[in-house]
């Protein structure tokens, strides 16, 4: 039924928001003045939140949470396109409920747009990388047989993209919208916004193509074959 596969992706992404924004909140007053413990703190809840509404909204709606992963189902799986549009319009709007809540829960504004400028080509590039390697792990596991592994693989790939990669790693454009919304640790200028997004679809479009190369379904490597 696709009323409740949009409520699990609109209410499993608002709970990945309330992770990030309310760890970053947090983090920022535990640790005013050390950013790399407030790094920390906000990869190990976001990771710890991401595990968990995996494994509670997975066997509803595939817990993509996520446009890029949206896209990339339908491109490498033949999810629905009808199902594109209703699925992503969930995720925004409860990645933007979630930054929203969380900034309630702390007391702030509920609308807090984020001063954090991250406009710069270094990000750009951690952004591709970041949103690449996601999407390659999960449909690595999905064309595998090894979905059940999906809550812990993404849950440590998130956890340590915060870390190697220069953006810290946002890799959705959901979460990238939502993130606006908090003038904290995690959040995003409105303004450095739309660039992050045209990375994360660079990095899912690279995705397609190495997951179409590694691990090639029956008709795709008929296709291969008839190009040669």
């Amino acid at each position: 039924m696709l009323t409740r596969k949009l409520v699990a992706e609109g209410v499993g992404t608002a709970l990945l928001l309330i992770g990030v924004v309310g760890s970053g909140i947090m983090a920022e007053r535990l640790s005013p003045s050390d950013a790399g413990l407030q790094l920390f703190q906000n990869a190990a809840a976001t990771a710890g939140v991401l595990y968990a509404v995996i494994l509670m909204f997975g066997p509803v709606s595939g817990a993509h949470f996520n446009p890029a992963v949206t896209l990339a189902d339908w491109a490498l799986e033949g999810f629905p396109r009808r199902h594109i549009a209703p699925y992503i319009v969930a995720q925004v709007a409860g990645a933007v409920a979630g930054a929203v809540l969380a900034n309630l829960m702390f007391d702030l504004d509920a609308v807090d747009w984020s001063s954090k400028d991250r406009s710069a080509g270094h990000l750009w590039l951690g952004e591709v990388i970041a949103t690449a390697g996601l999407v390659a792990l999960i449909f690595a596991l999905v064309r595998t047989g090894r979905y059940r592994y999906a809550a812990g693989g993404v849950a440590a790939y998130i956890g340590g993209a915060y870390y190697f990669t220069s953006s810290t790693s946002f890799a959705n454009p959901a979460v990238t919208v939502g993130r606006m919304f908090s003038d904290s640790f995690a959040g995003i200028e409105p303004s450095s916004a739309p660039m992050f997004i045209v990375m994360q679809i660079a990095g899912l479009v690279a995705a397609v193509a190495l997951i179409r190369f590694m691990y090639p379904t029956g008709r795709e490597r008929e296709g291969a074959s008839g190009e040669r």
